[in-house]
């Protein structure tokens, strides 16, 4: 199976002489999940770009166009927003399952801006036709709700959605008869049908909540709508398939799947920090119900995790730090949103989060990220506990009152002074950086076996056993 990345110039720098150490991890003896263990944004896109050699599909399972995956090859960096991270290998298939919810605008574009920088876009990608479909119509109600929710009750009411109508469309997903699917686009006398009945509803409840925000609004059309999706189809139809069907004829066939979520476990809409959530399950639990493929065939999931806790939009993040250190930690982590370059919320590490968002998505191992950021501090705070009244909290709480109510109890751990970005080994690493990954494992009671210290491909450490 090929390992080489769908560029001239990377091909010639995937080239390997020696075997790759991270095929001694085992990883792709089955089916693998990648998923992100904090408040998303933990480097998802590199893992899986590592992994995805070993791997004959790649299928994202949640999210849209409002989470991002951000990888670098050599000094080429390439964001995606949704088509999964696979897709800068030419020998991978990769899929846009049922449980994402799909932008056709922003997808096409991605497409397009992808072939212009010699990436293939073609036969090695799938969109499942019972994905739904984020249309003008969704991206308004979520400007219009957040404006509201502002509205009533200030900036500490607002969610902090991103605008991009994921919300919105995953709530029509669930009320049925609003909702439009990527196997609609492909018969416009249906879509035009549909769109007809849905415009209506939508023109009256937007225009209310426009007026309840005292803003202008103007009727959607449904005709110009459809004549504009219709045409998406068009340009989106030859990668549309039955997903489902695609994914168990690959498994029946002997091929290898790894599952590529988008946003993270502490976001998850039914176990994450409700309501400032995402709308979908991207915890590991979001898999089954995304894909079509039963939990069970999932051997091996790599959670993936910063160095250090980062957050975006609303809600609460008890390691969070409004000084000097959160500024220098979001400054050398470039902790800038890869799809809306919003500056994201710092903070050190919070290892009670961590561990109960390893316990969720059933996290084997996990991949630490960005350590190279931390290098400098002469000491690193670790929050190991949470006090809630006067309490120690046993458990991360369910309610997000609770959760911003909490102070948390910090360990204190030695610094590493010097640059890690050299690395190649993790003996190669000084040894409190050792010690802190240690200091992780012993508390979330998993393995860190991949270590990223800089964002390019080689700065990855793979280590094998805990020592």
């Amino acid at each position: 199976m090929s390992n080489r990345p769908n560029t001239t110039a990377a091909a010639a720098t995937a080239t390997r002489r020696d075997p790759d150490p991270i095929d001694t991890l085992d990883l792709a003896t089955g089916h693998c999940a990648v998923v992100g263990l904090q408040w998303g944004d933990e480097g998802k896109g590199k893992i899986v770009d590592l992994l995805a050699p070993r791997f004959d599909f790649v299928v994202r399972y949640n999210g849209g166009a409002n989470a991002g995956h951000s990888v670098q090859v050599d000094d080429t960096r390439y964001a995606l927003h949704l088509i999964p991270s696979g897709i800068l290998y030419p020998d991978k298939m990769n899929v846009l399952a049922n449980g994402v919810v799909i932008d056709p605008q922003q997808l096409c574009k991605e497409i397009e801006e992808l072939r212009g920088r010699d990436i293939a876009v073609g036969d090695n990608f799938r969109i499942s036709n019972r994905a739904h479909v984020v249309l003008p119509y969704h991206k308004l109600e979520d400007a219009l709700l957040e404006a509201a929710l502002g509205h009533a009750h200030g900036d500490a009411g607002r969610i902090g959605t991103t605008g991009r109508g994921i919300g919105p469309c995953y709530a029509d997903k669930a009320l049925r008869t609003t909702a439009i699917r990527v196997g609609d686009l492909l018969n416009a006398a249906h879509l035009h049908e549909k769109l007809a009945h849905i415009v209506r509803i939508k023109n009256r409840v937007l225009g209310a909540l426009a007026d309840l925000c005292d803003q202008p609004f103007e009727p959607l059309d449904a005709d110009a709508l459809c004549r504009q999706y219709a045409d998406f189809g068009k340009i989106l139809g030859p990668h549309v398939c039955d997903a489902t069907t695609l994914l168990h004829d690959a498994i029946a066939d002997g091929r290898k799947i790894l599952f590529e979520g988008a946003n993270a476990t502490l976001l998850d809409i039914d176990h994450g920090t409700y309501p400032f959530v995402t709308s979908s399950n991207c915890s590991l639990l979001g898999v089954p119900s995304g894909t079509g493929v039963p939990g069970h065939q999932i051997k091996n999931v790599v959670g993936v995790v910063k160095a250090y806790t980062t957050r975006v939009g609303g809600g609460p993040m008890p390691t969070q730090l409004d000084n000097d250190i959160g500024n220098r930690l979001r400054e050398a982590g470039r902790e800038y949103g890869t799809t809306t370059g919003r500056p994201r919320r710092c903070g050190w590490l919070d290892l009670v989060a961590l561990k109960y968002a390893a316990a969720v998505s059933g996290a084997s191992c996990l991949a630490l990220m960005l350590l190279d950021v931390l290098a400098g501090f002469e000491n690193l705070n670790v929050c190991v506990g949470y006090r809630y009244q006067g309490q120690h909290l046993a458990n991360f709480p369910a309610d997000a009152g609770v959760l911003e109510a909490v102070e948390p109890i910090y360990d204190q751990v030695s610094g590493f002074g010097t640059s890690v970005d050299h690395c190649r080994r993790f003996d190669d690493l000084p040894s409190p950086a050792r010690d802190y990954i240690r200091f992780i494992e012993e508390h979330v009671g998993v393995p860190v076996r991949i270590v990223s210290v800089g964002p390019r491909r080689d700065q990855t450490l793979i280590r094998l056993t805990a020592r």
